[in-house]
């Protein structure tokens, strides 16, 4: 969230953040907005100065025995209350309406952000793994076909039970999908530090609203109850759409002390969300689903460390992708395409082999965004108002938050089925992965059960 005091002193920032994120919101009646509400509160001080000096002269007059210039003075003081009364009632208006506004503002980007207007004026700035890759089957079978020939993904069954873009995960798939967990979590505190975190699911909505989500997104988040005739239409929660919104909201409304920073904190949840993009091949099988499990990383940090910590928050989330022996390019991304809370992002994206999309490398493939790495510099803390004192003696201060999934699963998941299969059908498991499935070196699926696997 920006402050009144940046909007009104710096419009032209604003205005190019609203045009180069492409974000539509009247400025200018933002600013009107700000400009009446002071000048309403300027006035209202002058209103309750003149009604302190008549109410002292009404004290004064009846002591004096000056009963009929009382009288007249406390019809003064009336009117200058229901005068001061109605002005802070429209002041109150005003108030609502410009705190409205203000959480429609993105994040300006970082001078040094790209300049762009979508994903095609992304910058790809590194480029790993595709110096000795393994050999691949010819052709290489997508995720969503292997993974139902070797029964640990099940489509059909996930939309019998929950709808479209749910999946079970099933036997070595399921048990694909707890190691990754596991792998994640053990690296992120083992080697870089992060305390465990294990969030509520459901988040309300001040929560959402303090990381950004709402009320732009609002759209995209699944609701708690909310029909007319819910009893639990009052809840006010919501199914988070990322850890990012619960950790983060760990501390809204509090001040932190200086010897507390950096905070490090990594979570791990199934998330949900709509996703109501793109259909067919690009997202079949579970590249884009509506609940996917994730390891998040939240940062809480002084102002003047975030960008180097930014880069740090890069390097574990990469690590991830490294010690699997998959291979990823990093995206730092443009303003079009960068978010509406990021001052500076950037995309992690692992390469998968099938699906020749002509949006990968020249060996065919594609890309699929694993993780993005962003700073919000304090426009998140502004939101859900965490602070920080640097000295106990000192005014508190704005902390910095930044974040990174380190990271989402489903994808990572399709990136090995892919790249790591062989030509009779198996999977290879990575050899970080091995310890966390009890030593299990090959995914060689499971039969099928029922009917259906009649005469298979």
């Amino acid at each position: 969230m920006l402050s009144r005091q940046f909007v009104r002193e710096h419009p032209d920032e604003v205005r190019r953040a609203l045009e180069t994120k492409g974000v539509d919101v009247d400025l200018d009646r933002v600013l009107e907005i700000d400009e009446e509400w002071r000048t309403l509160k300027a006035t209202g001080d002058d209103l309750r100065r003149q009604r302190n000096e008549v109410s002292s002269e009404i004290g004064e007059l009846k002591r004096d025995g000056k009963e009929d210039e009382a009288e007249a003075a406390i019809e003064r003081s009336a009117e200058l209350k229901s005068e001061l009364d109605e002005l802070e009632s429209r002041a109150d208006e005003l108030e609502s309406e410009l705190e409205a506004a203000l959480l429609e503002l993105p994040n300006p980007p970082h001078p040094d952000a790209p300049v762009g207007d979508d994903e095609s004026d992304n910058v790809e700035t590194e480029r790993w793994g595709f110096d000795a890759l393994r050999e691949l089957p010819d052709p290489v079978v997508p995720h969503y076909d292997l993974g139902e020939e070797l029964e640990i993904l099940d489509f059909e069954r996930g939309a019998k039970v929950s709808g479209g873009g749910f999946y079970f995960a099933k036997g070595e798939g399921a048990r694909l999908e707890h190691a990754l967990v596991q792998f994640m979590l053990d690296l992120h505190r083992e080697e870089h530090g992060y305390t465990d975190v294990f969030p509520p699911l459901p988040v309300n909505s001040a929560s959402m609203r303090g990381t950004g989500q709402f009320p732009k997104f609002v759209e995209d988040a699944y609701r708690i109850g909310g029909a007319n005739d819910d009893p639990y239409d009052d809840d006010d929660l919501w199914l988070l759409p990322t850890a990012e919104v619960p950790v983060t909201n760990m501390y809204r409304d509090e001040i932190l002390l200086d010897d507390d920073l950096p905070i490090k904190h990594q979570a791990y949840s199934p998330n949900f969300r709509r996703e109501a993009g793109e259909h067919g091949t690009k997202t079949r099988g579970i590249v884009r689903v509506h609940q996917f499990n994730k390891v998040e990383m939240v940062n809480f940090v002084r102002p003047e460390e975030s960008y180097d910590r930014l880069e740090g928050l890069l390097r574990e989330a990469t690590e991830v992708l490294e010690r699997l022996g998959l291979p990823y390019r990093i995206l730092e991304m443009c303003t079009g395409d960068m978010g509406f809370t990021q001052a500076k992002k950037y995309d992690i994206e692992v390469w998968a082999p099938a699906d020749d999309m002509d949006e990968g490398p020249a060996v065919g493939g594609r890309w699929l965004e694993v993780s993005s790495v962003s700073n919000f510099e304090d426009f998140q803390a502004r939101r859900a108002r965490i602070q920080y004192r640097p000295q106990q003696h000192e005014s508190a201060e704005y902390l910095h938050t930044l974040n990174g999934s380190g990271v989402a699963i489903p994808r990572v998941v399709v990136a090995i089925l892919e790249y790591y299969q062989n030509d009779d059908g198996t999977v290879d498991v990575p050899e970080a992965l091995q310890p966390y499935l009890g030593g299990l070196e090959r995914i060689e699926g499971q039969d099928p059960i029922g009917e259906s696997a009649i005469g298979e």
